[in-house]
Formats: structure tokens, sequence, C-alpha cells
């Protein structure tokens, strides 16, 4: 990494694999894998494991291997699959490996139970397919080169994983689309000392006109340990603070004076029109000399609600979103290219929309980096599981947990989702276990970050929750409109069973105060399908035969929601055709079906 890009980590190309956590040096390990099939689970008896086995095929890594950008393509059921990757003395040197420090694996994603070998030795096992984890291959690095093996175990019959919209009949039906097996996100190399930052999140707190970094640190310190944390604003000196460590972790609190000035403290402050960003350093120091120095960001900025409103920064902020299932053809749900990224969040504001909600999966953190620059709100949301347990409870609480530890620094997400229309407790409306679960995932979430919005159950069946939302296909533009114009038809529509046939609250008044007074968003609507060139049997919640059709469409949903007097926001369905859900405001290529100025007018509600 450019010396510059560690100087303004807010200014970084985009290429590193966490963005809020960054060292001048790491090597990346995507390219070319050894790979092959184990149908029939007898890797590990047969020893697998162990390197210099010649593998069946091999594989581009991050690309799943039901990808064609993979090079393998093969979207059938394989439950259990094997990577292999010599590291080379190249490899090594690339990541300025030396004896002194310590080498780490890290794996930004495997779906869905990863275990790793270096050279024969279990390095360690990880379960979550959407978010990452790292590992320590010190002992196999100091006697030179060595072999990886990564044995990845996705069951598409168990319906008790977290998957999101990854179906588990062999082809996609419906809403549901081809899996995602084994690596799909970067692997990478980084050196780190002895004694080194494991964890970095950021807490802003505008009105106290603060700013507190918590760190975690690989161990305990022996003796203690100087941390040292410096704030900069294009170039410019806000903070510096230093703080002698015992623990392993610490909260260090800085006071920020600019934000104290009560005429100019919002020259500081995130909105999707100023994504303004903070740069930060941090450097430990122990009581031998050895530092550890690592860059980061954060950007300024309040969230909350207020009657009918969400509110950012204290002022009325409506939501304009659009769904997006962040799925591309060749790639499924790796992004084809670090570009990919970028284009994606630049492509959401170009149609006019303020935020996404990325439905039912965890983002690559380089798009949330391009969201936090670009200036893109973003509704952070669980991937489902199908089948409630004790434990799909365990395996849903457990990854949202590490979910929300590594992107509740990203000033971007704005709101978590950790349950989406019931999927997975479809019977929360009638069983006490189902409704107690969907509690605690919303109380789990604002035990885990209290700034930020959590909507209970998006759609329907809420238990409490900071923002009551809809889901409404209904493509009658006046019969949508009536649904929501002003306040007592906005009760009308709430009370009971809502628009999709399902209750929309279940909880009593007392039992959900929250709710009792949030803003309603209409958190999916319109569905129209726009795809004359289309291959395959397509899927919408209406179908337009011509350009002028959907334009037509388009104007009157999106106008009936835009009349409403009372209405926190809305979001539509939904960026991109994915596979048969045709749905798309672009084609499954990324191109409009509209021109783009049209598309962003509807959206804004300008003509």
């Amino acid at each position: 990494m450019a010396e510059d890009v560690f100087s303004r980590p807010s200014r970084q190309d985009g290429t590193h694999p966490r963005p809020q956590l960054l060292r001048p040096v790491w090597h990346s390990l995507d390219g070319v894998w050894g790979f092959e099939y184990d149908d029939s689970d007898v890797g590990l008896t047969e020893g697998w494991s162990e390197p210099n086995r010649p593998p069946a095929r091999t594989i581009m890594v991050p690309y799943p291997p039901e990808s064609a950008l993979s090079g393998v393509g093969d979207t059938g059921h394989h439950p259990v699959v094997w990577y292999r990757r010599r590291v080379t003395e190249e490899d090594l040197a690339a990541a300025e490996w030396d004896e002194g420090g310590r080498l780490l694996i890290h794996f930004g994603a495997v779906d869905y139970r990863a275990s790793v070998w270096a050279d024969g030795r279990l390095l360690g096992v990880h379960e979550g397919g959407h978010t990452p984890f790292t590992l320590d291959a010190t002992a196999a690095a100091r006697r030179g080169s060595f072999e990886i093996v990564v044995r990845a175990e996705d069951d598409p019959d168990d319906l008790e994983q977290p998957r999101g919209k990854q179906d588990w009949l062999p082809d996609p039906h419906v809403i549901w689309y081809h899996r995602t097996t084994g690596i799909w996100q970067t692997v990478w190399l980084e050196t780190v000392p002895s004694l080194y930052l494991t964890g970095l999140a950021w807490e802003t707190d505008v009105a106290a006109g603060t700013v507190t970094a918590d760190i975690e640190l690989s161990g305990r310190p022996s003796g203690g340990v100087d941390v040292e944390v410096e704030l900069t604003y294009e170039g410019t000196a806000l903070a510096r603070v230093g703080a002698s460590v015992s623990e392993p972790r610490s909260r260090i609190v800085l006071p920020l004076p600019p934000l104290t000035n009560g005429q100019g403290y919002e020259d500081l402050l995130w909105t999707p029109d100023h994504p303004r960003l903070v740069d930060a350093r941090v450097t430990v120091r122990t009581t031998t000399g050895a530092t550890d120095t690592v860059a980061s960001y954060f950007g300024m900025r309040t969230v909350g609600v207020d009657g009918a409103h969400f509110l950012l920064n204290d002022r009325p902020s409506p939501i304009v979103a659009v769904l997006a299932q962040g799925y591309w053809p060749q790639s499924h749900l790796a992004a084809p290219s670090v570009d990919a990224l970028r284009e994606e969040v630049q492509l959401i504001k170009d149609l006019g929309f303020t935020t996404a909600r990325v439905h039912q999966k965890i983002e690559d953190p380089r798009f949330l980096y391009w969201a936090d620059r670009l200036g893109l709100m973003v509704w952070e949301e669980l991937p489902s599981a199908y089948r409630f347990s004790a434990t799909s409870v365990s395996r849903l609480s457990r990854e949202w947990t590490e979910a929300i530890a590594r992107d509740r620094s990203h000033p971007s997400v704005v709101a978590w989702v950790p349950v989406n229309e019931s999927w997975g407790v479809q019977q929360v409306a009638h069983d006490p276990r189902q409704r107690d679960f969907v509690r605690a995932l919303f109380h789990l979430t604002k035990a885990l970050d209290g700034t930020r919005p959590v909507i209970s159950n998006d759609g329907w069946e809420h238990t409490d929750s900071s923002l009551l939302t809809v889901h409404d296909y209904q493509n009658d533009p006046e019969i949508l409109s009536a649904s929501y114009r002003d306040d007592d038809a906005m009760r009308a529509t709430i009370a009971g069973i809502g628009p999709a046939g399902r209750r929309m609250t279940l909880l009593a008044e007392n039992e959900a105060p929250l709710l009792s007074s949030a803003p309603v968003v209409v958190s999916e609507f319109g569905g129209v399908t726009y795809a004359p060139d289309a291959q395959i049997e397509t899927w919408g919640y209406a179908v337009a035969e011509s350009p002028d059709e959907f334009e037509r469409r388009l104007r009157g949903v999106f106008g009936a929601l835009q009349a409403s007097r009372v209405l926190g926001g809305y979001c539509y369905t939904q960026l991109t055709d994915t596979l048969q859900e045709a749905n798309g405001l672009v084609d499954e290529n990324r191109v409009p079906k509209l021109a783009t100025e049209v598309i962003r007018a509807i959206v804004r509600g300008e003509s």
C-alpha cells in the first residue's frame, strides 16, 4: 500500500479487504488454487488435509465454484469442497514476513464452515458464511514455504444455516438464487508484531463533541503498553491522545473542539451530500520498543427517529431506498472486481437513491467503504436461516454478532435488520419461542450497538422496532396512494392484518414502546418486471410489456408513495435483475432499462 494511502486512509483505492484497519503492507492470495469436490465426505479420513496432494482441478479464488468466473461453473449440490495453495517464499517476502513477528492469514468470508491447515497442522475452524476470520500461521512460516488447505462444508439441505437468498433446491426458484459455496471473499497475508491490534471500532458522540476508539489487542500486555490515537481531517490535526493500557480491551475518548462550535460543527458531519471522513492513526508501543501502527477512518453523524421521521444529524431525512441483492451473473455473491463495488454504489446514487437496503447479505467491506466515501446510506441485514431450532438460534446470533462487530464503525450503515419477513421464524405469531427469539435479536442488536435504529422483522409481524416497515406490492397507484395518504389511512393499513396478509405487530403497546411511535416505511414496493429479451421464465409482482409501460408503472407507484404526508420513506424492489427475478431498474449487467436521468427524476419525484 502506498504511503500516501496509509496517511489518508479515507482516500484509499478500495482494494484493501479491511478498509478500516490498515497496515502499510498486505499481500493477497487470490488467484489460482487447487480445488476438488468431496461429495462422499471422505477427505478427512483419507488425509486430504496433508500437503502435496495433487488437486483434481483448479479454481480462481475468491469466486465461488458455482460461478463462471471461478473457472468451475458447477451449480449442483456439493456439500464439501477442498482448496489448496502453496504460500511461497515470494508470497512471504511480499507480506514482509520476518521471524520476529507473526504471520496472519485473513479470510474475508467462507461459506459456511471452514477448517484450515498449514502443512497438515490444523490452524483453526470458523463457522459462518458471511463474516471474516483470521488464523495465525507463524509456525508454518518459520519453516519457510508451506501449503494452505481449506475444507469448506456448505450443506445445501441444511436449512438451519444462515443462507439468505441461496436456494436449497437444485435450481433457482421464485426469489432464490444459485448457492455460493466456499471461499467468496479475499484471502490475504499480513505480518504483525508479537502484540498487535486485532480490533478497532469508532463511536462518535456529536452532542458531547467526542470520539471514542474501542481498541482490542491480541493479548494482555505484560507491563502495559502506550497507545496513541491521532485524528486529522483534510490534513488538519483534530486531536491527539495518548494512554497507558494494561488490558486487552480498552476505550480511549478523544475530545474534538470543532464539534463544540455551535455554528460550525456541521462542517465535520457525514451526510450523503457531503460524505466527510476523518482519518485516524493508532500506534501501540510496548515497553520493549516494538510498535504496531494502523490507519483507519470514520464519519461523524447521528441517526435516529422522531415521530414520522427518520433523522440524520437530527434533521428529517426521508428514506429514498432501493433493495440491492449484491448478486452478479458471472460471480454470484462475490463481486466480479473491486471496481464493481464502487460502480454499484455510484449506480445507486446516480439513479437518485440515498439509501440501499442490502438484502439478505453481509456485503463486502469494500462496498461499505465506497458507501462511506461516496455518500450512500445502508441498511444491513442478517441472511436468514429457514428452519427454527436451537441450532439456528445459536448460528444466527453468533454470525450477527460478528457482522455488527465488523461493520459498526461505518458511517454509511444507518440501520440493522436482523429478521426479514419472518423467514426462519414462520410461526412467530403463534410460537412464543420464535417470538422470544425475534425479540432477543432486536435487543441483542441494541446491546451491541445503541447508536442506530433496529428493524425487528422487516415487512410484518414486528415485535418492538425502531421503524415499522411494510411490504406492499400493490401496483394500482390509486389503491396504493389511498393506503398511505394521511394518518387515518395509514393507521387503517397497519392495523391488524397488513397488505401482505400478515399481522403487522405482535405485542401490546406497553411491550413495544419504540414501535408505538415509530416512523412507517414502505420498505418493499413495486417489483415491476420488464425483461423483453429474457431467455428464461421471469418473475415479478407486475409486468410491463414496453419501455413506455415500464415508465408509466414506475411513475405510478413512486408517485403514490411520494404523495403521502405521513410516510418516513420507501424502498423500491429492486436495483438489478437477478436470474429469474427480473424486476430490476437495471438489468443483470447494470444497464438501466430507462435513461438514468428518467429513473432519477421518478425516484426523486422531480417530474
